[in-house]
């Protein structure tokens, strides 16, 4: 039997693509995985900014180990985001932020109550890192960016 071996990446995505197979899930999370990556960065930015930008960066290296295409793409959406954070009122902030959070983690269950699939995280916590990589994964195959 012929296998082409799959660099980590691949494997990753198509471990977490498993549990994300119904359009209307796929959508949900399309829409709540940036607004939690929002929402979660936004509640550490009340704690402090240097936080944030901290736990960025850290992320930020893990997906640039998996994919230079991964770490250039998330670079712009975490330095968009975070962008957001700065231009926000301060007091702003902390209640949106919670607000966000809690309705897009209700939409992923949701999503995966379509599906009738547990989140792929309660498997691997990798999968929490790896969920803006799917979503970023679809936008490159539509502009044909390998990854």
């Amino acid at each position: 039997m012929n296998h082409i071996a799959q660099r980590p990446i691949e494997s990753l995505i198509a471990r977490y693509a498993e549990s994300h197979l119904d359009p209307a899930n796929e959508i949900i999370h399309f829409i709540c995985i940036p607004a939690i990556m929002l929402s979660l960065l936004g509640l550490i930015w009340e704690i402090h900014p240097l936080a944030a930008v901290v736990l960025t960066l850290a992320s930020l290296i893990y997906y640039f180990t998996l994919s230079i295409p991964f770490g250039v793409g998330m670079t712009v959406v975490s330095g968009a985001m975070l962008a957001v954070l700065y231009a926000l009122p301060q007091a702003m902030v902390l209640p949106l932020s919670i607000a966000i959070f809690v309705i897009a983690w209700v939409g992923q269950f949701i999503g995966h109550k379509i599906e009738g699939k547990k989140p792929s995280f309660f498997e691997d916590l990798r999968f929490l890192l790896i969920g803006p990589l799917f979503v970023l994964g679809f936008l490159y195959r539509r502009l044909n960016i390998a990854y």
